[in-house]
Formats: structure tokens, C-alpha cells, sequence
């Protein structure tokens, strides 16, 4: 079940909110608990039971995520029970850390790796079809995160029952995409019954941040989705216009995609009184890529950084090894992302540039505001052609055309002003043969117009939580925010999809 589909939104959300107010009004707080247990795994399961037209039901998903709870629990506890950073923790750890991965290793990349080896020997390798189970990536993140914090003694003397440990992996609002939280952001929340009661202020709050994440999932977001498609499947026959206005699409299309969504869990977490963590913090301001990463899926980037690169030796053991450690974390990082060779050489470009960045803070040169903000934005952009590319040849060939290597084509009107760059190589063609240039109400020219607005806002624009911050709620937010809610209800029939939601 995803936060932007009518099923969600008309009947779920309401009933899930309904009971647990009213078990919170009669004093039945013990119920609270299981309610919203039952409630996530049904959230979790619709999917794998209501599957769409052509797929069949995956009931098994169901029992994987549980058996995978109940084994990290009990491993948590023995991990819990023996002493920090000791032999017997350290054995378990290793233990349940290998069983952690070695499911996602499975389900996200036995094909890959076996097509990899394969190719070798000029053979095809394969286990058929593994249809990813919805959100494994995050939800095992977060729990091979508790073990390692049960390892430190973070966890002992904590006491979570295997109900409150389950709520706080399967908790509906972070499951499927994040934000990936530690054990002792969400479970102290939950343990506060009595904070389950109804509050106007909380809800008021968490309707507004939903609704402006609904809005920027479906109005932006799949709007965008229309542009790039078309230019990331037909790679080969791109003009130098078409390249950039494709990636750029994709480039905001991500985003407010992504951002939608996290927004709409933070929003979820205001009605059910708990705090998740924001996971974007207006990353296309960013003026350089270390800077990028800490506004950019900041959870993942913290998770990475506390679980992976600092456990490696981070920054403590030498220039080259804190190198060596920024490049083995950004290639798993990518590699988390998905099983292809476009992910991980994603992940690979992302490590070369922050060693760069943290090379060139030792000459002490300080970079224009304006030049370090094109320099890092045009990086980010190169990376998610890569990221989004079907793979490598298509990569390339996209970069290539938007470098102008494969010649440059502008729209134009022939015979016009523009003709006079023909002597420098350019050439320039009507809009109506620019196959893949998208139209905004009917006009290519205008789609030029809105990706300069789209820029404009997140570039200059307050993100969700510096809106919300201002809030002041009166009769005329109201009304804005319910006409805003009621267009996005209306428009959940369209075409969508959410970038992040198997991963």
C-alpha cells in the first residue's frame, strides 16, 4: 500500500487514527500496541496480497518480514544480554549480521552476481525471477543497526518485548521508504501510551506536511516522470537539448518524489504524536557534494556514516585510508540502491567526489557561492543520469549528447536569429522535431518555463519543514491546504509510480 493511493488515504489512514484515539479515550491503552502491529502488517502485506493486474500474490513476504523480526529480536536480546564489545556479542553480531545480509543478498542480488560470473564464462546464470520483497533494504538496515547498537550496550537494559520491537520495524509511516531510525529515536515515543489521544495541534501539523508532500509526489513529481521516461528509453536518438531537459526532469523528479514521500511520513508520525526525523533539507542548495550528502536522504547518509564509515577507520587512521573508506562506503551505498553496474559506478562517483571535496578543504581555497553551486549541481546531475540510465552503454551515450560530442541541436525556427550558430556547428530545428521535448499545456516551449520555476524553488524556495515552522494556522491556511488536499485526492487515478519504494 503506498501514502498516495485512495485506499490509503480514504480508509486506512482513517480507521488506523479512529480506533487508536478511541482506545486512547477509554483508558485501553494495552491494546494500543497490538493495534498498531495489526495495522502495519496489513499495510505491509496489501501489497504482496492485493498484487496488481498480472502479478501473483507473494503471501510469503509476509512470513519472511516476520521471521526476520522475530530473529533479530532474540538475537538483539543475546547480543544485549552479553558483554559490550565482547567475544560472545562480537560472535553473535557476525552471526545475525551475515543472516541480515545474506536475505537482501538473495532476494536483491543473487541474479546480478551470478549474471556477473556468468559473463565470464559465456554462460547464463540465473535463479528466474525474485520479486524484491517491498522495503527489504530499509527494514534490514534498520535492524542489522539495532544489533550493531545491542553489540555497543546501547540496548541493554531496555527491555523491548517482541510487540514494541516489531512496532518500532514495522511502524507504517517509515517502513516501506524511511526515514531509517534507530531503536532509541521511535521505541521511547511509542512507549508514551498515554501521548496516543488526540491532539488538533499535532494533527493540524501533520495533515499540512502530508498534504505538501501528496502535492509534490503527485503534481510535480509525476508530471516529470512523463519527461524523462521517454528520454532515458531512447537513448540513442537524443538531441543535445533533449539530453539536458531529460535530466534535469529526472533530476527534480527525484527529488520531489522523495522528498514527497519522506514528507508525508513525517506528516504521518505528527498524527500518531511521534517525531520522525526529516530526510531532506533543501539538497539541491547545496555547494558542494560533502554538503549535498548531508541534506540528501540524511538518515541513509547517517546510517552509512555510523554503521560503515566510521567502523572502517573513517577519517582517524590516515589521508589515504579515510579515501579508501569514502569510496568502499559510497560503492555499498550505491550498491544498496539497486543490483546493476549503473548503481554501483553511482556509488563509485559519488566517493570520488567527496575524496575530492575533502582533498581540496587542505589548500584552504575558498570556492564563489556561485560557481561551487553550478560545479556541485552539475556533478549531481551527471550522477543521477547514471543512476537512472538502464544501464552503462545508455549512460554514456546520454552523457555524451549533453556534453555536445554527439553534436548539438537547438530549437529554433529555421532561417531565425539562431541560424547564424550553424557556422559554429549548431544546429537548429523546429520544436515539433524534437520528438522527445515534453509539452506543458500543449506547448514544448513552455516545459522550458516550468523547469525554470521548478529551479527556482529548489534552489530559493523554504522546504516543508521551513514552511511548517511559520505556520500559523487560521481559517484561510485551512481552506488553502483543503482545496490543495482535495485537487491531489482527485488526481490519484493518474499514472504514478514512487522511485524509492523497492528499494
Amino acid at each position: 500500500m503506498l501514502f498516495n493511493s485512495s485506499v490509503f488515504i480514504l480508509a486506512f489512514l482513517p480507521i488506523t487514527l479512529l480506533v487508536l484515539w478511541l482506545l486512547s479515550k477509554f483508558r485501553l491503552t494495552k491494546f494500543v500496541m497490538p493495534w498498531l502491529l495489526v495495522t502495519s502488517l496489513f499495510f505491509y502485506s496489501y501489497w504482496n496480497l492485493f498484487s496488481p493486474a498480472g502479478q501473483a500474490p507473494t503471501p510469503g513476504y509476509i512470513v519472511l518480514i516476520i521471521l526476520s523480526l522475530v530473529f533479530n529480536h532474540q538475537m538483539g536480546e543475546a547480543i544485549a544480554s552479553a558483554q559490550p564489545y565482547g567475544k560472545r556479542a562480537k560472535f553473535l553480531l557476525i552471526i545475525g549480521t551475515l543472516i541480515n545480509v545474506s536475505m537482501i543478498a538473495y532476494y536483491k542480488y543473487a541474479n546480478f552476481f551470478l549474471g556477473a560470473v556468468g559473463s565470464l564464462f559465456a554462460a547464463e546464470w540465473n535463479l528466474g525471477t525474485l520479486m524484491l520483497p517491498l522495503g527489504i533494504s530499509f527494514y534490514t538496515f534498520t535492524q542489522i543497526a539495532y544489533l550493531v547498537d545491542a553489540y555497543r550496550g546501547e540496548v541493554k537494559g531496555q527491555k523491548y518485548d517482541l510487540i514494541i520491537y516489531s512496532v518500532f520495524i514495522l511502524f507504517f509511516p517509515q517502513l516501506i521508504a524511511g526515514p531509517i531510525l534507530r531503536h532509541d529515536e521511535l521505541i521511547p515515543e511509542l512507549r508514551k501510551l498515554k501521548d496516543f489521544v488526540f491532539s488538533s495541534q499535532n494533527f493540524a501539523t501533520g495533515l499540512t506536511i502530508f498534504t505538501l508532500g501528496l502535492a509534490k509526489k503527485i503534481i510535480i513529481a509525476d508530471t516529470l516522470s512523463q519527461w524523462a521516461t521517454p528520454v532515458f528509453n531512447n537513448s540513442e536518438s537524443l538531441t543535445f537539448i533533449e539530453s539536458w531537459v531529460g535530466a534535469l526532469s529526472y533530476t527534480l523528479q527525484l527529488y520531489f518524489d522523495f522528498s514527497g514521500y519522506s514528507d508525508m511520513a513525517v506528516g504521518l508520525g505528527y498524527m500518531f504524536n511521534t517525531n520522525l526525523p526529516s530526510n531532506f533539507n533543501s539538497p539541491y542548495k547545496a555547494t558542494s557534494i560533502t554538503d549535498f550528502w548531508r541534506r540528501w536522504h540524511i538518515t541513509l547518509s547517517n546510517f552509512l556514516r555510523d554503521y560503515l564509515y566510521i567502523p572502517l577507520g573513517g577519517s582517524r587512521k590516515g589521508e589515504i585510508r579515510r579515501y579508501s573508506n569514502l569510496m568502499i562506503t559510497m560503492l555499498l551505498g550505491g550498491l544498496w540502491h539497486g543490483a546493476g553496474w549503473t548503481f554501483i559506478l553511482w556509488g563509485g562517483l559519488q566517493g570520488f567526489l567527496l575524496s575530492i571535496n575533502h582533498g581540496w578543504r587542505k589548500f584552504n581555497i575558498k570556492i564563489p557561492a556561485l560557481l561551487a553551486w553550478v560545479m556541485t549541481f552539475l556533478m549531481v546531475i551527471v550522477g543521477w543520469v547514471i543512476f537512472r540510465a538502464q544501464n552503462l552503454p545508455d549512460a554514456i551515450t546520454i552523457l555524451k549528447t549533453m556534453s555536445g560530442l554527439n553534436g548539438i541541436v537547438i530549437p529554433g525556427a529555421p532561417g531565425g536569429k539562431l541560424s547564424m550558430l550553424s557556422q559554429f556547428g549548431i544546429q537548429v530545428k523546429v520544436w515539433s522535431d524534437l520528438t522527445y521535448l515534453p509539452e506543458f499545456f500543449g506547448q514544448k516551449s513552455l516545459s522550458f518555463l516550468l523547469l525554470f520555476v521548478l529551479m527556482i524553488i529548489v534552489t530559493f524556495a523554504p522546504n516543508t519543514q521551513e514552511i511548517t515552522n511559520k505556520i500559523t494556522f487560521n481559517k484561510w491556511w485551512g481552506i488553502g491546504i483543503g482545496l490543495l488536499a482535495g485537487y491531489c485526492i482527485l488526481s490519484l487515478n493518474r499514472v504514478s509510480e514512487f522511485l524509492y519504494f523497492q528499494f
